[in-house]
């Protein structure tokens, strides 16, 4: 696919199709507003047969540029992951008729043009008629800046992919289980390790390195069985990963860490999606901000402090039914910075306030 630029030609052509796309929905991951190496944000969503990138103007904003359109045809599922370097990676599922493949680009930095789309292949070389039947893919950066690609496959394992030294892309391994269900869930820790979390019908399965660049091992099962596409991680202390999703058996938003099998229950009443998580110091503490679309279609928001799951958690409505499942970064001054689409397809964004505790400006519209 051709690159697309974000000024000259291109970039005129890219933005006039973009007055013709409306979002869509949001993208296969919780993680679809994020904060490039000079600062800025870039919020992305899915519009049609392709995707559509905002892009704050200066670090902490408020002004914004965009959308602006990028084609991505025959995609079924696109998920992000950025790594210490910034960079953004687009990883999709591309159907074409009976042929399906892992699709791969790149951003190198907020504002820049999306480089072509590389196909990485199906893990299904040899039984073909498992070709089609992929789950939605993952991935995950390491601090060498190492992708790793996750699929479930046709029998429903994990497959990982991973990029090798000077670029080339080492072969399908897989995980050797039989009860992954779509919506795995993978991050590095700052030392660089990787943790992976599969759904399963009545567990969470959990894979991860005993350093960077490591073979995955099986870690405990987790006694969580999510709802589908509703997990997600963060770091919650050096090296130290908690998990979030939504219980399936009802019992709302639900976290996990380390080895400890107890699984702690934080309420709410989420809709389908990914719940969003990010850390954030609020007056001076050191908080956990969590978000996710509510039942009635609003979204929802929270904050405790960091692994003090017992503390309570609050959860508030605020703004306009969205689609999708919202989002969650810091800005460039540090500020709680969420986003959802709306149901006119256009980005809305709401700021934390230069006040005490965690409270939001008014939405306003892109």
């Amino acid at each position: 696919m051709p690159q697309r630029s974000a000024s000259g030609p291109e970039g005129e052509s890219s933005r006039r199709a973009a007055a013709g796309h409306a979002a869509t929905g949001t993208l296969a991951t919780g993680r679809w507003l994020l904060r490039g190496t000079d600062g800025r944000l870039t919020a992305y969503a899915a519009a049609g047969e392709g995707l559509l990138r905002w892009t704050e103007a200066r670090p902490g904003g408020p002004e914004w540029s965009g959308p602006e359109f990028f084609e991505a045809p025959d995609l079924t599922h696109l998920t992000l992951a950025q790594g210490a370097d910034g960079y953004v990676h687009f990883i999709g599922l591309r159907k074409r008729g009976t042929e399906v493949d892992v699709v791969h680009s790149i951003q190198y930095q907020s504002g820049r043009p999306l480089m072509d789309w590389r196909s990485l292949g199906n893990p299904h070389t040899k039984m073909v008629e498992r070709a089609p039947h992929l789950g939605a893919p993952t991935a995950a950066v390491d601090a060498a800046g190492t992708v790793h690609v996750f699929v479930r496959d046709a029998v429903n394992s994990v497959r990982l992919r991973r990029e090798g030294k000077g670029g080339k892309w080492e072969g399908w391994k897989d995980f050797k289980v039989r009860e992954v269900l779509d919506g795995i869930t993978a991050l590095a820790t700052s030392a660089g390790r990787i943790e992976v979390f599969g759904p399963a019908q009545n567990k969470t399965l959990h894979w991860t390195q005993d350093k960077q660049g490591a073979d995955f091992q099986r870690a405990d099962d987790i006694p969580l069985p999510p709802s589908p596409g509703s997990g997600t991680t963060l770091e919650t202390a050096d090296d130290r990963l908690t998990y979030y999703a939504t219980d399936a058996r009802g019992a709302g938003v639900v976290a996990h860490r380390g080895a400890d099998e107890d699984t702690r229950p934080l309420g709410g009443s989420p809709a389908a999606g990914h719940t969003a998580a990010v850390r954030a110091t609020i007056e001076g503490h050191d908080c956990t901000v969590l978000a996710h679309r509510g039942a009635d279609g609003r979204p929802v928001i929270a904050a405790y402090p960091t692994e003090d799951e017992k503390a309570g958690i609050w959860w508030s409505e605020t703004g306009e039914p969205c689609l999708g499942s919202p989002a969650l970064a810091l800005d460039a001054q540090g500020r709680v910075v969420m986003a959802a689409i709306g149901l006119d397809g256009t980005l809305r964004l709401a700021r934390q306030k230069a006040e005490s505790g965690l409270a939001l400006e008014a939405w306003t519209r892109v």
